[in-house]
């Protein structure tokens, strides 16, 4: 019989490190806290730097960044609830324990996006120059994300002989079930794949004329996204539900449909009038006081 050490070896790259530092006295932080925490300053700073950019008050970006977080926090909660129902059918009030469990990635991003542009509009900026803005930080966001859960062991995919195959090694603790079992590296695949769409739509980006303002850039860096996570969800652990699909998988789908159809909406929607209507013209006063007289 093989032993763990025997495993283990299959894996061409195993991890064997403390996944805590510490800092003061007896507080110890994850090495991923701390990468997570340095990665959501850049991408806020991004976010700055194109909203300035864009005409927008760069300041602002902190206001709707704290705007994301509840809808970012309902949306998980509700996508977790999806992914997890048994755990919650005898205590339904556990949800709202952040305790228990976690966040949903997909329906997150959904609800932090919604909440995020109601702030937005609260501080009079166009929901197409934000969404536009905040496409590449939203990319590199979850995409370095991420790539932060390989310091915390979390995030491991299926059993696999891959060449490429990952296994956790030493105490940990991991965020994966049987760590040392070398697997795919489903979240090196998913932070890879939204890096390079981020990479895309730079060079898009850089194309485009200068000044425009398109909430279709947010939806198709989105889509896109969900797409590569529904693709790399057929690499997880989690059992599957419908259509080859695991939970998971399905709500990202349900998102790059959402995406592409929002997109085709934009698209086929009449262009806005920024002048007066002819109708309002037709009203204004003469400087005696008097209207202009209709022919």
């Amino acid at each position: 019989m093989d032993t763990l050490d025997d495993i283990v070896s299959i894996a061409v790259v195993t991890f064997q490190f403390d996944p805590f530092v510490v800092l003061f006295g007896d507080l110890a932080v994850r090495w991923g806290a701390i990468a997570l925490a340095g990665l959501i300053v850049i991408a806020l700073l991004l976010a700055a730097v194109l909203v300035r950019g864009g005409g927008s008050r760069a300041d602002d970006v902190a206001f709707v960044a704290i705007g994301i977080v509840p809808g970012a926090v309902v949306g998980g909660r509700l996508g977790y609830l999806l992914l997890h129902q048994g755990s919650f059918g005898t205590n339904p009030a556990s949800l709202l324990d952040p305790s228990v469990g976690g966040l949903e990635l997909g329906l997150a991003v959904v609800g932090g996006t919604l909440t995020g542009a109601y702030v937005a509009s609260l501080l009079g900026s166009s929901a197409a120059r934000w969404l536009s803005a905040m496409a590449a930080p939203a990319l590199f966001a979850l995409g370095a994300g991420k790539l932060t859960m390989v310091l915390t062991g979390a995030g491991q995919g299926q059993p696999s002989d891959a060449p490429w195959a990952t296994a956790f090694a030493g105490p940990g603790p991991w965020g994966s079930l049987v760590p040392a079992l070398p697997s795919h590296p489903s979240q090196v695949y998913e932070g890879i794949g939204a890096l390079a769409i981020l990479a895309v739509l730079g060079v898009a980006l850089m194309l485009r004329p200068e000044g425009r303002h398109d909430a279709r850039v947010f939806l198709v860096a989105i889509g896109a996204w969900a797409v590569a996570r529904m693709l790399v969800s057929l690499t997880w652990r989690d059992p599957v539900a419908v259509l080859g699909l695991n939970p998971g998988g399905l709500i990202a789908a349900g998102i790059a449909i959402g995406c592409a159809l929002l997109a085709i909406a934009v698209t086929v929607r009449p262009p806005a009038t920024d002048g007066p209507s002819p109708e309002a013209s037709s009203d204004i006063a003469w400087p005696d006081g008097t209207t202009i007289p209709r022919p």
